[in-house]
């Protein structure tokens, strides 16, 4: 077999992308004005979905049981894949405050850019794959995704994708991380039933589930004072009750619980229902939980070496703490990458932020991401044509 030529497929990938540089302009735009929860991302889906379509690729809606999920793949029936993972909700009343826009606007010009390559370079035997994931932000999307086989395909070999964050978090005048802290994370909500009755006529008859709600939030933060300084409890009372002149007959809390890894976070989770049932049982009430699928830890691969014939990649470095991301659960059963890339932001602005997410509809934010994008097209080619990339990391990926 001849060599592949590597110079022409990295101009396909470059070609691709800027072809369609308007396109996914206007499609970040869309995504951004159009800002969904969790599951409920039907625009996004529909808007991505159809974005394919008109390129000529066959797509499968509503995939692995989720309704906007969806998957669209280039290249022949066998031979390596290379996953991009695309997310795209946002958060409740702030809107695009962790800059999905940008993920499925970078997920998806890499997606084009290494699909372009694979089609028009000949030698290159292996297949890209988009797919899209959903309710990232407290949904476990991802972790939904991994249980209903999206990662089972025995020819991944790797999933790749990347987050962005506020530019002024870089170090030493970089604009992307490669390698970086995720944590592991349990997600449950919490309700307490008591019984309602008059606070003005008769509280004595009462089991006041707000107390339970109260006790519960005091004594977590109590025990907050005796976990790992690398450890996160945090939560809302998302219903206390109505009004004042009724004694609460239900509440419900929403907690998230964090630490470096998944065994850790199953200690902290016990000793936070213990807080839970202890509150339950002073005010006389029952207690339930409502759990999501845990996001695990990103389990940390070998350094990938960079090429310094890719000039087209994001800067890289290593280091950095990000909270939980179900990319962490992905990497835990295919080998993954989960890098970052900056955007300009007012000083001292994180993600989750109002101001994050007017910072993720600027033109300068769309140029990072479209940075990244040729960024991880590159990595996609270079897992698809140099094994000892794809052989290093499935060596390392079952040694740890």
């Amino acid at each position: 077999m001849s060599a592949i030529d590597l110079a022409s497929a990295r101009a396909h990938i470059l070609a691709a992308i800027d072809r369609d540089a308007t396109a996914l302009r206007q499609l970040n735009a869309d995504i951004h004005s159009h800002p969904e929860t969790a599951y409920e991302e039907v625009y996004a889906h529909d808007a991505l979905t159809a974005f394919l379509e008109t390129r000529g690729f066959n797509v499968r809606r509503h995939t692995y049981g989720l309704d906007t999920s969806f998957e669209a793949e280039l290249g022949g029936d066998t031979g390596p894949v290379v996953v991009i993972c695309a997310e795209y909700d946002a958060l409740p009343n702030i809107g695009h405050g962790c800059g999905h826009n940008l993920i499925a606007t970078s997920s998806m010009a890499a997606f084009l850019g290494l699909a372009e390559a694979v089609k028009k370079t000949p030698g290159i035997a292996g297949r890209v794959r988009i797919l899209g994931t959903p309710a990232e932000e407290g949904g476990g999307g991802k972790a939904r995704l991994v249980e209903a086989g999206a990662f089972k395909d025995p020819d991944i070999v790797a999933a790749i994708m990347a987050h962005p964050m506020s530019l002024h978090g870089m170090k030493d005048g970089n604009h992307g991380i490669a390698g970086f802290k995720m944590v592991a994370s349990h997600k449950t909500r919490v309700e307490f039933r008591g019984r309602g009755a008059h606070a003005g006529g008769d509280p004595w008859n009462g089991l006041n589930a707000l107390d339970a709600a109260v006790a519960a939030y005091t004594s977590v933060s109590m025990l907050r004072q005796q976990i790992q300084t690398d450890e996160r409890i945090h939560g809302v009372i998302e219903d206390g009750g109505t009004v004042p002149n009724v004694i609460p007959d239900y509440t419900r809390m929403n907690w998230y619980i964090r630490s470096p890894t998944a065994a850790r976070a199953d200690s902290l989770l016990a000793r936070a229902k213990a807080c839970f049932e202890a509150a339950a049982l002073a005010t006389g009430c029952s207690v339930k939980y409502i759990p999501t699928l845990p996001a695990d830890c990103i389990r940390k691969r070998a350094d990938l070496p960079r090429s310094p014939s890719e000039p087209h990649a994001v800067p890289s470095i290593h280091g950095g703490n990000e909270p939980t991301q179900s990319q962490g659960n992905v990497s835990h059963v295919v080998p993954s990458f989960h890098g970052v890339f900056g955007i300009p932001t007012a000083p001292n602005i994180p993600g989750h932020h109002p101001e994050f997410a007017k910072a993720a509809k600027t033109d300068e934010a769309h140029e990072e991401a479209i940075i990244c994008a040729r960024g991880l097209a590159m990595l996609g080619l270079r897992v698809l044509t140099e094994s000892g990339i794809s052989e290093g990391a499935k060596r390392d990926f079952h040694a740890s």
